[in-house]
């Protein structure tokens, strides 16, 4: 007997793939790490090149250092960040993509070109409601 061929898959085979509709995806926490303001603003400075936590919160503007610790602990955490800490005298720690990181940031490039880009439509968009 064949089973039917709109067959709906069940959670567990739902999550396994990853769907992001489902309430305990996995993949909600990934996206909000990614997709975070911090996160996404981490992921651009990162694609530049290594830097120290300090050069970090110099650049992304307005980012408090617990707000952007937390930020780089999760892009760890996920595997799109890598953090060497280098056991010198002061100690400091370099902050850079990994391999994983640098796919994940072009996408999330693509979508920063678009808002940058379309800006004056989306102002102009507010300014008539």
């Amino acid at each position: 007997m064949n089973p039917p061929s709109n067959r709906q898959n069940t959670l567990t085979e739902r999550l396994e793939k990853g769907d992001l509709f489902a309430q305990p995806c996995p993949s909600r926490g990934i996206l909000k790490h990614v997709c975070s303001q911090w996160g996404v603003l981490c992921l651009m400075t990162l694609r530049q090149g290594t830097h120290r936590f300090s050069e970090l919160r110099r650049k992304i503007g307005g980012v408090s250092e617990k707000m952007l610790a937390q930020s780089l602990q999760t892009l760890a955490e996920d595997g799109f960040v890598l953090r060497v800490s280098h056991p010198v005298v002061p100690p400091f720690v370099e902050y850079s993509l990994t391999p994983m990181g640098e796919e994940v940031a072009e996408h999330v490039a693509t979508l920063t070109d678009w808002i940058e880009v379309n800006l004056p439509r989306v102002l102009n968009a507010r300014d008539r409601l």
